[in-house]
């Protein structure tokens, strides 16, 4: 091996730049509502889905052909519009959110996107009382983006919910950088660890952990 083809490796080994972690992120052009529900989503004091998090979102709703998705943390229809330019045309977005004004933008997002009300079901309530009323095994999607406190209930419910072959995604898994860090014991962190570590342990899942945005956990149900 030439001393230039070690250099070559090691550069790859060291992962990549902030340049093109910024260009993976952008490469994907984000639609109008999309923009604007992020917008609306930051002006609640809420963390807006990045570019790259919600081309991934798309990608995975379009990949399943998902036609029964629950989302948990509606925010203002960010992520929810995202699911749905993948959907199948037909498909129903069932979102959950305890605060009533998050649900508010969400359909005030999804109306102007020109979606029929049919397609979508806002449930204003606490997530872990409105899961456990959902029908065991038919869903094909669950986003989980809500409290990082309940994440590890949000996961259990998720592999109740989901059909064989459905995908959980857990937004925020990285939890800006906090997860990685052994030395950080905060409270979400701990429970976003253990949530990871659950999704690991459960046989029916296949997971993968993706660097996007605030990190993406991914895993398909058996």
């Amino acid at each position: 091996m030439t001393e230039r083809q070690s250099e070559q490796g090691r550069q790859r080994h060291d992962g990549v730049s902030p340049e093109s972690w910024e260009f993976a992120e952008d490469f994907v052009p984000v639609g109008d509502g999309v923009a604007r529900a992020r917008q609306a989503t930051a002006g609640m004091g809420l963390e807006a889905p990045s570019a790259g998090t919600v081309s991934m979102l798309r990608l995975v709703a379009h990949v399943l052909r998902a036609h029964a998705v629950v989302e948990v943390g509606s925010g203002a229809g960010a992520t929810g519009l995202a699911l749905f330019e993948g959907m199948d045309p037909t498909g129903v977005l069932t979102s959950i959110d305890p605060e009533p004004d998050r649900q508010s933008a969400a359909r005030q997002t999804f109306v102007a996107a020109g979606l029929k009300p049919q397609r979508f079901r806002l449930i204003s309530g606490a997530p872990l009382e409105v899961l456990p009323k959902l029908r065991d095994g038919a869903y094909d999607l669950v986003l989980i983006n809500g409290d990082k406190l309940e994440y590890v209930e949000y996961i259990a419910q998720a592999l109740r919910l989901l059909r064989p072959g459905g995908v959980v995604v857990m937004n925020d898994a990285l939890w800006h950088n906090l997860v990685a860090d052994p030395d950080n014991d905060d409270d979400e962190t701990l429970i976003i660890r253990e949530a990871l570590q659950s999704v690991q342990d459960t046989e029916e899942f296949t997971p993968a952990l993706i660097p996007v945005g605030n990190g993406l956990l991914v895993a398909v149900k058996a």
